[in-house]
């Protein structure tokens, strides 16, 4: 009776601790009025330099850019900036809001962006559900970005908003939603499998959800070596395959949905989250927030030494302590208050950096993977059940995964510039450290007032 009172406190507790950002946000966004600002970064010495950097002087770096259009990587920003573009019809959990009630979370990417990696990102919401209207938008920014950032975008349209981008535009285009999140669950899944002495292609996964983020994650991991005919993908109707007639009757729409149920479910399994769960070796939760949408029993159905990733957020389908008892070996979250916060806030910055530190055209998979491989390498021997990934506050992380992109990218011929991995690893540290130390001496000097009591 103790240890049951014991533990309602508990989840008490936390349920308080996962709503108290909300309420402190709540405080804080009206009194700042918007997380980032544009300021120079050039010297003005007296209104003389007014000339230089305006008309007349100006004139001189757009004649250079008309001539050899490269030139603009050079006179202007367009080398670290990025635009962060919405519809605002999946912001977070909370649905189609609409883009001015998105904003706020697309501040928050780009205050993440420059804080992490150093990268000028700037919030652009669009009065649109179009599809192909959002494309054309995106291909008309172009001129004025050096890479572009999708963000809580529905699906399945974001899956052909992001390929038809990545084909037709000529400057990075990215999903964090989808590549973000996968590069992240990937490095933590190949040091959970290492830990439990399992191998990739051998392992048998659930994985519950069947939004952006975990079609992503799972194109990524079958990559990686796993196999898809011993996974499981389930959705608010059940689990995929080829007895998913109304998702066949629908495929023209949802193409990666029924590539995932032809390919994936061997065995033919029907049924929902306990049927998908049983026996495999790992379950990847991207679905709703829980607790109580994956279930202990269900946990112990697992195979020998099962990995739990429960995602969800602000709550995890299943709270952690919950799972280990249940017999899962290792357990991540998508929360920072818990070990293993499996947060796509480990990927974008870093990826981001080293892609446009060599001028990359695009961002591929393998890009993706070089990420992932230096997230889970920079662990080392740290590795054990409740340290499978970095910690944000781990910078040095985000300069190594600079470093891997920026390589590969060179490797498979997308990017403009050559630049060696020490080159690339030290340009990003300094960008990185720059930024993080300017925030840092504008606090220090009142420049960002003191945030008031929460």
């Amino acid at each position: 009776m103790i240890k049951e009172k014991d533990q309602r406190g508990d989840v008490e507790a936390l349920l308080a601790k996962a709503k108290k950002p909300s309420a402190d946000a709540m405080i804080l966004h009206p009194f700042y009025r918007g997380k980032i600002e544009t300021t120079l970064k050039c010297a003005v010495r007296d209104f003389n330099d007014f000339a230089i950097w305006y008309t007349p002087g100006v004139a001189a770096p757009c004649r250079d850019i008309a001539v050899n259009p490269e030139k603009v990587y050079e006179h202007t920003n367009k080398w670290n900036t990025v635009a962060v573009v919405s519809d605002g019809t999946r912001v977070l959990g909370l649905g189609d809001i609409g883009p001015k009630a998105g904003l706020p979370v697309m501040e928050g990417k780009a205050l993440l962006y420059k804080y992490l990696g150093g990268v000028d990102g700037v919030p652009i919401m669009l009065d649109t559900k179009d599809p192909d209207a959002i494309i054309n938008t995106v291909l008309m920014l172009q001129p004025g970005f050096g890479g572009v950032n999708l963000e809580d975008i529905a699906q399945p349209k974001c899956f052909r908003i992001l390929d038809t981008l990545r084909e037709k535009a000529e400057i990075p285009i990215w999903h964090d939603d989808q590549q973000g999140t996968a590069t992240v669950t990937l490095a933590a899944l190949i040091n959970a499998v290492k830990l439990v002495g399992k191998k990739m292609s051998e392992i048998h996964i659930a994985f519950v959800g069947c939004g952006a983020s975990n079609v992503a994650c799972s194109r990524l991991i079958f990559g990686w070596g796993a196999d898809p005919a011993k996974c499981y993908m389930v959705d608010s109707k059940g689990i995929l395959g080829i007895h998913r007639k109304d998702i066949e009757m629908r495929k023209a729409e949802y193409v990666d949905k029924w590539k995932l149920c032809q390919t994936t479910n061997a065995e033919g399994r029907e049924g929902g989250i306990p049927e998908a769960m049983k026996g495999v070796d790992v379950v990847i939760g991207l679905s709703q927030s829980g607790p109580g949408v994956i279930l202990p029993e269900w946990v112990a159905s697992m195979a020998k030494d099962a990995i739990v990733f429960a995602c969800a957020n602000p709550v995890p389908e299943i709270w952690p302590w919950e799972a280990k008892e249940a017999g899962a070996a290792v357990v991540a979250t998508g929360r920072s208050d818990f070990p293993n916060q499996v947060n796509n806030s480990l990927g974008f910055p870093g990826i981001f950096r080293g892609t446009l530190d060599v001028r990359a055209r695009t961002i591929t998979d393998d890009m993706c993977y070089a990420a992932a491989e230096a997230l889970a390498n920079h662990v080392g021997d740290r590795l054990e059940a409740d340290f499978i990934l970095p910690n944000m506050d781990d910078w040095e992380v985000f300069p190594r995964e600079a470093a891997a992109v920026g390589v590969k990218a060179q490797e498979i011929g997308v990017a403009r510039l050559t630049k060696s991995y020490d080159e690339l690893y030290q340009q990003a540290v300094s960008i990185i450290k720059r930024s993080r130390d300017m925030t840092h001496r504008m606090m220090e000097e009142g420049f960002i007032a003191e945030a008031p009591a929460t």
